[in-house]
């Protein structure tokens, strides 16, 4: 089963300003990733080419990385995700830069009912959290937040009383 699936948020801004988040990933002034409600994300290395890591039991590796504009992380787990997921920095006009999400993969195997029914919709509220982080660092504010559905909350208590075993 193929899958693309991509967040975008048009932000006020430079593109150097957008940038500096995708570098400032995984790191301890990570204003990108909401690491406030969900795994943070971590690497065995700084953000760069080769670098291993993910969140919580989504595994990947740095597969490239144009500092200030572009990110991929290719897939390492779970078990049938073939693919990747980056962030990229794309121009909009003047003071107004596109931030862009973009996962592309084929799911084997087990993915193909996991996707569905529960990799993608806490994936898609994840994604929108941290649009709402891009928004928030570079305005100081968020005019519409994202708002999860009843379903991830549902996800979200089971994964946090199976996890509490």
């Amino acid at each position: 089963m193929g899958v693309y699936n991509v967040h975008e948020r048009l932000l006020p801004g430079s593109r150097d300003e957008l940038g500096a988040l995708i570098d400032r990933l995984a790191g301890g002034d990570d204003a990108l990733w909401p690491h406030g409600a969900w795994p943070r994300m971590r690497f065995d290395a700084a953000l760069g080419v080769g670098a291993s890591g993910g969140h919580g039991p989504v595994r990947y590796h740095v597969a490239a990385y144009v500092p200030g504009t572009w990110v991929r992380f290719t897939f390492d787990g779970p078990r049938g995700f073939d693919g990747f997921h980056e962030y990229a920095v794309l121009p909009a006009g003047a003071d107004r830069t596109t931030l862009r999400h973009t996962l592309a993969m084929r799911a084997r195997g087990p993915a193909r009912l996991t996707w569905p029914l529960l990799w993608r919709p806490l994936h898609d509220a994840l994604l929108e959290d941290s649009m709402d982080g891009a928004e928030r660092a570079l305005t100081g504010t968020v005019r519409t937040p994202a708002r999860w559905t009843p379903y991830v909350r549902l996800l979200r208590g089971l994964a946090s009383r199976l996890g509490g075993r």
